[in-house]
């Protein structure tokens, strides 16, 4: 039992540290909290975590030697970067019109379970991390049969709920001290870390595609 209690601890503080880094899915979080309230991180999150446990069965029934090819990750680099700059563009061209007095409106306009699993496709370093730290781990677990894939899931996943969460519920706290100029400037804001991610990824996979 000690050892399943120190594969769901570090599996917790490695995503933990990975979930703090900024990244799309952050950005997304902080700027649909405001109007989407305190599940905002939790949808993102579930539908990251069900991709996520797809990939985790795809990599302990062998799928490992494929997702490290070099094609696929500047397929996914290139792929990401065109996802991530036409959902900036979504966001610059509601710009004009979002305000957080028409939540209920505006709550209909993003499917953030579907926003979690496009916005982890999205992002080549997600499935890079799985095909070697997280192989690592699923390698070290699964020796321990499905307790131990279980255990070191389930802090991994625990540790982005946490994290989300977290981010959703103290932006959606503070949303009665928004206006929504200030709304409007969090999204563009928000936008402009997209395209960047996006210039990021396509520069990633076009300096593969020339290796």
């Amino acid at each position: 039992m000690l050892q399943l209690f120190t594969i769901f601890t570090t599996s917790f503080l490695l995503a933990l540290s990975g979930a703090l880094m900024p990244g799309p899915l952050l950005t997304i979080t902080i700027s649909e909290s405001p109007r989407r309230g305190m599940i905002t991180g939790p949808l993102l999150i579930l539908g990251h975590g069900l991709l996520e446990l797809s990939l985790v069965t795809a990599l302990i029934l062998g799928l490992a030697p494929i997702l490290k090819k070099p094609a696929v990750f500047t397929t996914t680099s290139l792929i990401g970067a065109v996802v991530l700059a036409w959902m900036a563009w979504g966001m610059f061209k509601a710009l004009p019109d979002m305000t957080l007095r028409a939540i209920k409106r505006q709550a209909i306009e993003r499917n953030l379970v579907a926003a979690g699993v496009l916005l982890s496709l999205a992002n080549p370093y997600w499935a890079i991390w799985w095909v070697t730290i997280g192989l690592g781990y699923i390698t070290h677990s699964i020796s321990f049969g499905i307790w131990g894939i279980f255990f070191f899931f389930s802090g991994h996943l625990l540790a982005d709920l946490a994290w989300y969460s977290s981010v959703s519920t103290a932006i959606w706290k503070g949303r009665s001290y928004i206006s929504d100029r200030a709304y409007r400037w969090l999204v563009g804001g928000c936008a402009v870390f997209l395209l960047g991610f996006a210039l990021f990824f396509a520069l990633s996979g076009l300096h593969a595609l020339a290796i």
